[in-house]
């Protein structure tokens, strides 16, 4: 499913902080490239520096060294081709369902009716289309976080940046929202770097699964997932799940262990 044309690519990225401890390296030569439509997953310890990566390709943090490349072109600050959906769901309270959805067609251009039939094109994806006029408190956790998604798409960006998107939802909503994502990806052919802690989740999803190392921050090890799509929940039975779920679950715990030393 995806394309030779790599998408992202990582240059030696290195982030240090300064803190009243002295300087912290949160990342430390990380390279990686990401081909179009790509499906990544990245899993590692707290504070290996997953989110800090994240908002580095995002354009909302800078790297100290290195940089990043979409499409060859280093970025510069966020930017359209890039969506972000995070763990919290970050929605306008004041503004209902619908205009969430549809407040980043707007500052791309998109107005009046075509922003709307856009807006609700995404949430009937989502299979909210009946929530439109209703606000975020009327949302269950679940719901906000489909509207997140649906927003995120709804302006269309090539690349989809999810920092741990399910992380605060309930096991079956979680379940659910995987199946959804899936289904989307397969049709939209977005590229998505997808942060998870829950190793599950990652091989479900991802057509790679990253293990970062912890601080500071690097890649550890690439493993491929070559269980074929369409994934469901009986596939997490299968052997070959479970073989990489150990695997992979291993060589995380190998870093928390790094991290309590």
């Amino acid at each position: 499913m995806a394309g030779d044309n790599v998408k992202v690519k990582i240059d030696n990225v290195v982030k240090k902080y300064n803190t009243r401890k002295g300087e912290m390296i949160a990342l430390n030569g990380v390279n990686l490239e990401i081909k179009e439509n790509e499906f990544i997953c990245v899993v590692g310890p707290s504070g290996c520096g997953k989110s800090t990566l994240l908002n580095i390709i995002a354009g909302l943090l800078e790297p100290t060294s290195g940089q990043v490349l979409v499409d060859g072109k280093p970025v510069e600050g966020p930017g359209p081709e890039r969506g972000v959906v995070f763990q919290q769901y970050a929605l306008f309270p004041w503004l209902t369902v619908l205009k969430n959805v549809e407040f980043g067609l707007k500052l791309k251009g998109v107005t009046g009716e075509q922003a709307t039939a856009e807006a609700m094109k995404y949430l009937k994806m989502v299979q909210l289309e009946q929530f439109a006029n209703s606000y975020p408190k009327e949302l269950s956790g679940g719901m906000k976080q489909r509207v997140a998604i649906a927003r995120a798409y709804a302006v269309n960006p090539e690349v989809l940046l999810m920092d741990e998107p399910f992380g605060a939802l309930d096991a079956q909503t979680r379940t659910q929202l995987q199946s959804e994502l899936l289904v989307t990806w397969e049709q939209e052919k977005k590229t998505c770097f997808f942060i998870t802690h829950d190793v599950d989740e990652a091989i479900i999803l991802a057509q790679k699964v990253i293990i970062m190392s912890a601080r500071p921050g690097r890649i550890k090890e690439i493993v491929d997932i070559n269980i074929p799509y369409p994934r469901t929940q009986e596939t997490k039975m299968s052997p070959e799940f479970l073989e990489l779920k150990n695997y992979i679950w291993s060589q995380v715990y190998q870093e928390y262990l790094e991290v309590r030393k």
